[in-house]
């Protein structure tokens, strides 16, 4: 990017994500296994509405995101990531905004995840920490991965690999042992007076959605033009197959009464009933562990996030200055300061704020893909999705419905907290912008470049969309051009 002299370069060029760690990866920022689906079962009053939510939903929702990731990050290989895809459609300000609330959404989300891992090793009679000692549990946890992150997102691909091959491996097992057990009529159960929809929504949405999140390790993966779209379709059918195959298992042998049980964690006391106490334990230091895998790909998209931002000159540059281990220093500890922060709030009240301002997000980067598919019909897209501009317009309203639904089934108090989280965006926009015209922080050169034809680009409104799309893609293939040049003489 225009300006990259001014950040600290890394003592050694940072080793590049491969396919199957980064099928790892974006598989943590969607799933990490099917730990978190089973209140889909007890809203929707029996198996058959999450059943048919995991075989309908991937392809209305997950398949046409995951189409638009693969698609704007093989054009976009950069660590802004859907910023630069908004930036590029609608110019800065949108793009903040949009950076802004999905951050927040990200840093939100990965405050769950020390707190579940801890209450999954407390749960069937485990060690309960006091009040006091369980807070101290959650700062040295949050610590300790934050550390990990610091060293190098090769080293957190690589975990993440491992991490998820040792979540799946007790369902393996679980539908081993359940297949005798299987009565398929049981997967058609449904009690309409228990469907709870908010319930059933907000969870089949939160477990099917952050595709998007990886397209900020753009800038990080190697050949992102090739692996980026293998990734992705890769990572689809890993998550699918997750939450079917051990929700098929577990329905089909435990009877239909049940649903009522189906509140979060109860796959531990499926494995109970179905293997005995070892299963059980196994799948609760499965889910254990799974959360640490939840929490590294979290913070690495959210910190990378950042750095791109910085990278586009829309917040102060210290945010793109990189460890000799190739991470984005004060990206990390400013996604780990906010962990702390939010780690005190309850698993329920964040799914449905999560949700709602997660839509809002996507809302514009469907809106992005149409645009570009419309403005810039020429852009250099190595994996383009096989249909032309009305047919992408086509694709993308199931999700933008399934959006619109999610976002009406809200509460009040949702709607009220997301508002503030929005108006708080655009104050902190034109704080940062503030910031610029009196140099009171270091920014790198802002898209479009200041010799714009529209005078300086700091100035607000003193660029068009046009201008800012332009600059920004003659910013993307000065990186390209750049990794290729890299990678011949390497």
């Amino acid at each position: 990017m225009t300006g990259a002299a001014a950040v600290d370069p890394p003592a050694r060029r940072p080793r590049r994500l491969t396919v199957l760690p980064l099928i790892a990866l974006i598989f943590y920022d969607v799933s990490g296994g099917p730990f978190g689906i089973e209140d889909s079962v007890r809203a929707g009053g029996g198996a058959l509405l999450p059943i048919l939510g995991f075989l309908i939903l991937p392809v209305l929702w997950s398949l046409p995101e995951a189409l638009v990731t693969a698609e704007l990050a093989s054009a976009f290989p950069t660590n802004a990531g859907y910023v630069a895809w908004v930036s590029a459609a609608f110019g800065p300000a949108a793009a903040f905004l949009v950076g802004f609330s999905k951050w927040a959404s990200g840093t939100l989300d990965n405050a769950l995840y020390p707190v579940l891992f801890l209450d999954y090793l407390r749960s069937g009679g485990g060690v309960a920490l006091p009040p006091a000692v369980r807070s101290l549990a959650v700062l040295a946890l949050t610590a300790a991965l934050t550390y990990l992150n610091y060293r190098g997102l090769h080293i957190v691909g690589l975990s993440a690999l491992a991490l998820t091959a040792f979540s799946l491996s007790p369902f393996l097992a679980l539908t081993v042992l359940a297949a005798p057990q299987i009565r398929p009529s049981r997967w058609l159960a449904i009690d309409a007076r228990a469907v709870d929809l908010r319930g059933y929504f907000n969870s089949m949405f939160w477990n099917l959605n952050f595709w998007d999140k990886a397209s900020t390790l753009a800038g990080e993966v190697e050949e992102p033009r090739k692996t980026f779209p293998k990734a992705v379709f890769g990572a689809v059918g890993l998550v699918v197959g997750a939450y079917l195959i051990p929700l098929l298992a577990g329905t089909g042998a435990l009877p239909s009464e049940t649903a009522a049980e189906w509140t979060d964690g109860f796959f531990s006391e499926v494995g109970q009933r179905i293997g005995g106490p070892w299963l059980r334990v196994w799948i609760q230091v499965a889910a254990a562990m799974s959360n640490m895998g939840l929490f590294e790909a979290e913070m690495s998209s959210d910190s990378f996030q950042l750095l791109g931002m910085a990278e586009m000159g829309m917040i102060p540059a210290i945010f793109a200055r990189r460890s000799r281990y190739g991470t984005p220093t004060f990206s990390i500890l400013c996604s780990a300061t906010g962990v702390v922060i939010l780690s005190f709030m309850s698993f329920q009240e964040i799914i449905e704020f999560l949700n709602f301002l997660y839509g809002l997000g996507m809302l514009a980067v469907f809106a992005a893909f149409v645009k570009l598919r419309v403005k810039n019909p020429d852009l250099t897209r190595p994996y383009r999705i096989p249909v032309g501009t009305a047919g992408a317009a086509v694709m993308c309203a199931p999700p933008v419905v399934l959006i619109t639904t999610v976002m009406c089934l809200a509460s009040a108090r949702t709607v009220l907290i997301n508002a503030v989280v929005i108006v708080a965006g655009v104050a902190l926009y034109y704080v940062v912008e503030c910031a610029k015209r009196h140099a009171w922080a270091e920014f790198l050169a802002p898209v479009p470049p200041a010799e714009s034809s529209h005078g300086p680009a700091t100035a607000p409104g003193a660029a068009d969309v046009e201008d800012v799309r332009a600059g920004l893609l003659a910013d993307v293939e000065d990186v390209r051009a750049e990794d290729e040049q890299g990678s011949k003489v390497e």
